[in-house]
């Protein structure tokens, strides 16, 4: 999955914690351009921006990456997570705002702005997603734009959220860990899941639960317009093609106004 939203309450948070779990998604979930398409696609943006904002910049990878690789404009990264963004401070040439995305209050001050990793699923009711587009709108200059992509509904992602695709890591502390996630509800557009972190011998460490938007295109659009953008390119796949039947994503980049 993409990022923890909320972790359940009791001893399993205390023994796997909030800086636990933001270790272990840079572990699970590295920041490739070279490897990953989605990674590539946002690095040939951000890197042609001269000033960029990342909202729901979790630990700041695309960002650090990019100042590491020689970007010189201002790069801002948002997120309401702070052990996440504790990560993210380890670079200090850097910009790291705690909030989410209806908070921002920057007026005309970005070329682009970002949202990575499915983070724009994250974004559930009609009030948070008219809410955030609005700041983000109003925190772009004239003619700026938005990237972000959402999963296609049609691929139903969520059936494949199962304790059958477990998978085995170890963490930075050398820990043998096990991890799952599980679908527990489907309503409309909105998915509820868990994910499960567990010891090796299959102690549950740590629950965290999660709700997912999962809006199609013409629903993407409407809100997006009402916010004042209007809808520059749309892609079905990191490689630029079409929407079709059978795409798993719908990438998006607005344009505002």
């Amino acid at each position: 999955m993409d990022r923890v939203e909320e972790s359940s309450e009791g001893d399993a948070a205390v023994v796997f914690t909030d800086a636990d779990a933001a270790a272990l998604y840079d572990l699970v979930n590295p920041w490739d351009p070279q490897q990953w398409p989605g990674d590539g696609f946002y690095d040939e943006l951000v890197r042609a921006a001269s000033s960029v904002l990342d909202v729901g910049c979790g630990t700041g990878a695309m960002l650090r990456l990019a100042r590491e690789h020689g970007h010189r404009g201002r790069l801002v990264g948002l997120d309401p997570d702070p052990a996440a963004l504790a990560r993210a401070r380890r670079r200090v040439d850097v910009e790291w705002v705690e909030g989410t995305a209806a908070s921002a209050r920057w007026d005309a001050a970005f070329d682009l702005a970002t949202m990575t990793g499915h983070a724009f699923q994250y974004l559930v009711t009609d009030a948070e997603l008219g809410a955030s587009l609005a700041a983000v709108h109003r925190a772009l200059r004239s003619g700026g734009r938005f990237a972000f992509e959402t999963r296609h509904p049609q691929a139903r992602a969520w059936e494949g959220w199962n304790p059958s695709g477990a998978s085995d890591v170890v963490d930075t502390a050398g820990r043998a860990l096990r991890l799952w996630h599980e679908t527990e509800s489907v309503v409309g557009e909105v998915v509820t899941f868990t994910g499960t972190t567990a010891a090796a011998d299959g102690t549950v460490l740590r629950v965290d639960r999660t709700r997912l938007r999962f809006p199609v295109e013409a629903v993407l659009d409407a809100f997006l317009v009402d916010a004042g953008f209007v809808i520059e390119a749309r892609y079905g796949d990191w490689g630029g093609g079409p929407v079709t039947g059978t795409s798993r994503e719908i990438v998006t980049i607005a344009r505002r106004r």
